[in-house]
């Protein structure tokens, strides 16, 4: 298990000791009080959803814009992006970090896959390898690489106050049919010590004669959430689970500087603690208990150790998804 902060940093930290103390205190302080937030939140939203009609869709397939992993020819990033078709239509669901990487650029041109044969785009959360970037994330702006088109007022469907210049924007506040007969699970809370309390949405859709695909950005509000959520919306068999499920058990992706910032950012737990094979293991207990026949998993936010273990140890046919490959559930 690799260091999260480079000895390189520690005689800096030492010195800013005084400072950092009192600051990780405060920063405490709210972290605490966002969990229980997160927690009532998300016990109300679950209550309160009802039942709405899915439609069932003859095929429903995804390909795979932006990941840590990459076929041949294809550009790999430490964020997500992928393009959903069905009999119903096309959804693009997150965009990776935008304009500021190569990755989603490079990926959609090699794929042909612009603006133009896209209806809709769908945030899972605000954060930078999701909504295009650390400019993005800071203006609370989805920001697109130009080489994709220009959107032409197509919806954009956000979990939280932000923008997308050329889209109508619409915030989701709770489960609804968006486009392409697929859902959403509407925004469940997480919180997150530097991040602070983050909302995200997953996405859900009925796949005639097999059942519900589940499809997650970061899946931050932990895979648990998300399928009781599920549940509240329909009682349909869990065909497929995907996306990211957060776990860099033993060192991050993206790391910078000697700084391994996936470790530290967006586990959920304090900074001074890490995200352990223990929390992995009741996960991988949960996605048994809940038995999908399939599991396509987002090695952006988990890191091989964990991604070989959940492979081994899941009872699903259990992939690892690849930019540039399309996935038919």
């Amino acid at each position: 298990m690799s260091l999260r902060i480079s000895p390189f940093w520690w005689p800096f930290l030492a010195v800013a000791s005084p400072v950092m103390v009192p600051f990780l205190m405060v920063r405490n302080g709210r972290f605490r009080n966002n969990i229980q937030l997160a927690d009532e939140l998300n016990r109300n939203r679950i209550g309160q959803a009802r039942p709405f009609d899915l439609p069932e869709l003859s095929f429903l397939e995804m390909t795979v814009l932006v990941e840590e992993k990459a076929e041949e020819g294809f550009f790999g990033d430490a964020g997500v992006s992928c393009l959903f078709r069905s009999d119903r239509g096309s959804l693009l669901f997150d965009v990776g970090f935008g304009p500021e990487r190569p990755a989603l650029a490079h990926n959609a041109a090699r794929l042909g896959i612009t603006l133009d044969g896209i209806d809709a785009l769908c945030i899972s959360h605000l954060h930078p390898d999701h909504m295009g970037g650390m400019k993005a994330s800071r203006t609370k702006r989805v920001i697109l690489p130009e080489a994709l088109g220009t959107p032409n007022g197509q919806p954009c469907f956000l979990p939280d106050n932000a923008d997308a210049t050329g889209f109508r924007s619409e915030r989701i506040d709770k489960p609804r049919l968006l486009t392409a007969g697929i859902a959403t699970t509407g925004p469940l809370a997480r919180s997150l010590f530097f991040f602070g309390l983050t909302e995200e949405q997953a996405l859900f859709a009925r796949l005639k004669d097999k059942g519900l695909v589940i499809f997650t950005g970061c899946g931050h509000p932990t895979i648990e959430r998300i399928v009781q959520m599920v549940r509240q919306i329909s009682t349909e068999p869990i065909h497929a689970i995907g996306g990211g499920l957060h776990f860099p058990v033993t060192r991050g992706r993206g790391n910078r500087a000697g700084i391994q910032f996936q470790t530290l950012f967006g586990t959920g737990k304090p900074v001074w603690k890490r995200i352990t094979d223990d929390d992995l293991t009741r996960t991988i207990a949960e996605m048994n208990t809940v038995n999908p026949t399939r599991v396509f998993l987002s090695g952006h936010d988990s890191c091989d150790h964990s991604l070989t273990r959940m492979k081994q140890e899941l009872n699903a046919s259990t992939e690892v998804l690849q930019a540039g490959m399309t996935y038919r559930f």
